[in-house]
């Protein structure tokens, strides 16, 4: 059994917080004592794919172990929901291999799936897979985020900054380094200068030489 220093943790020192969703209460039982042994945190546990996705919701588990074949909402519409939730990465269980089916699970957003009967040796890489395939899906969305910000706050300021040159009369780069300057003695971001700049000169609410206050 593994102890809490061999135990998979997140990136801050805390155990992996895991949801099981098997209809099978023996197969369910098997599956926890596994992840426990191997040092997971099974916080949560349901029978079928609608109460997974309620356990999801209200615990926000680093993951979630689910069955494809329940009652009331099969594993793979259940893992479609949590994963447009964002809610946390999902590793389907089934008993088939069929490629139609793996293709199904994977068009749902599951991170990883096993086939049964399995072991331990078979379950827990394919849960390390899953977190660090959600883990490198959320950093690149973040960077695209990022960036996505990046540009639109480089177009705010050149727009800005052609305000202060018709307005003020300043050359470019003195356009940009009173937006700089406004910005540190404001302790605003240059993304806000650069909107209160276009909302008050661009609609002539204001003097351009009292822009932004005393």
């Amino acid at each position: 059994m593994a102890t809490n220093e061999e135990a998979p943790k997140t990136e801050n020192g805390v155990v992996r917080r895991v949801v099981v969703a098997e209809d099978e209460a023996v197969i369910r039982l098997d599956i926890v004592e596994m992840l426990r042994e191997v040092g997971y945190d099974v916080v949560g546990e349901a029978a079928d794919g609608e109460s997974a996705i309620r356990l999801a919701e209200e615990l926000r588990p680093d993951l979630v172990v689910m069955d494809i074949k329940m009652p009331v909402l099969d594993g793979i519409s259940a893992a479609e929901r949590i994963a447009k939730a964002r809610i946390a990465p999902v590793v389907l269980l089934t008993a088939f291999s069929q490629k139609e089916l793996v293709e199904r699970a994977r068009d749902a957003g599951a991170m990883a799936y096993v086939v049964k009967p399995f072991t331990s040796n078979d379950l827990v890489p394919a849960l390390e897979i899953a977190l660090s395939r959600h883990a490198e899906i959320a950093a690149l969305e973040s960077e695209i985020a990022d960036m996505t910000d990046r540009f639109e706050t480089r177009k705010l300021v050149e727009r800005a900054k052609s305000l202060l040159i018709s307005n003020m009369g300043l050359s470019e780069p003195e356009a940009f380094r009173w937006i700089q300057k406004t910005s540190m003695d404001r302790r605003l971001t240059m993304r806000e200068v650069a909107e209160t700049v276009l909302e008050q000169i661009g609609s002539k609410k204001s003097n351009p030489r009292t822009l932004i206050g005393p």
